[in-house]
């Protein structure tokens, strides 16, 4: 079972991390790119404040955002804005996202997220954690795959197999970890390709943050995963 109550304290760790992270940059590295595609410091840090306003809305019942024009629209008004406007907004969306996470609510009722996707409540902290956690490593300051916590990386590789698992595109495929536990993912029919490698690396190949280069696939080549 998901535990809000501990993913909200994890979510709070993670923003201090990234707050104290890109409190060191300045106005003209705020602007510069990013490790996202198209996207500079300041795009990761307006779309993080607009992404905890929008769990906040998901969380009272609420379309997540207007329209994925408004979306955009809103994370280009507000990528070039000040460093020092940047980290106050990120920092207040995120108090705004932890008192609606304290508000007594039915945990296990189902919410709907972006484009028709729906989740279990009591998944939704766990969820900003993988954007304030990834984002933090797109910034490119520093903070890398290899420095997430354990447990973090464990329930994102999880979740990501899971997400891929029976789609019709991805060949079949299970990624054996050290312990010997097997993720099963990709299309449920077939010989399944064997993944093995560092968490680090699994986790960058499955989130598209690394091309799966340092990964060992046996069976078959490894996979190409569609984008999140």
């Amino acid at each position: 079972m998901n535990d809000h109550v501990r993913d909200l304290a994890s979510v709070r760790d993670a923003t201090e991390r990234l707050l104290t992270a890109a409190a060191k940059l300045d106005n003209v590295s705020a602007a510069e790119p990013s490790r996202l595609p198209g996207w500079s410091r300041g795009h990761v840090l307006a779309h993080l404040a607009r992404n905890a306003d929008a769990l906040v809305n998901v969380l009272a019942g609420r379309p997540m955002y207007v329209s994925g024009e408004a979306r955009d629209s809103e994370i280009e008004r507000d990528a070039p804005r000040p460093l020092n406007v940047q980290l106050t907004d990120v920092r207040e969306s995120a108090e705004r996202f932890q008192e609606a996470g304290a508000v007594p609510a039915d945990w296990s009722r189902t919410v709907e997220l972006r484009n028709g996707v729906t989740d279990s409540a009591s998944r939704v902290p766990f969820r900003r954690w993988v954007e304030v956690e990834l984002h933090h490593v797109d910034l490119g300051s520093g903070y890398e795959l290899e420095d997430l916590p354990e447990e973090f990386t464990q329930r994102e590789i999880d979740f990501l197999a899971d997400r891929f698992r029976g789609h019709p595109d991805v060949p079949a495929f299970v990624i054996e970890e050290d312990d010997g536990r097997l993720i099963p993912s990709g299309r449920r029919e077939g010989e399944p390709i064997t993944v093995t490698g560092r968490r680090a690396d699994l986790l960058g190949w499955l989130a598209g943050r690394r091309g799966g280069s340092a990964l060992t696939a046996d069976g078959g080549p490894l996979p190409a995963l569609p984008p999140l």
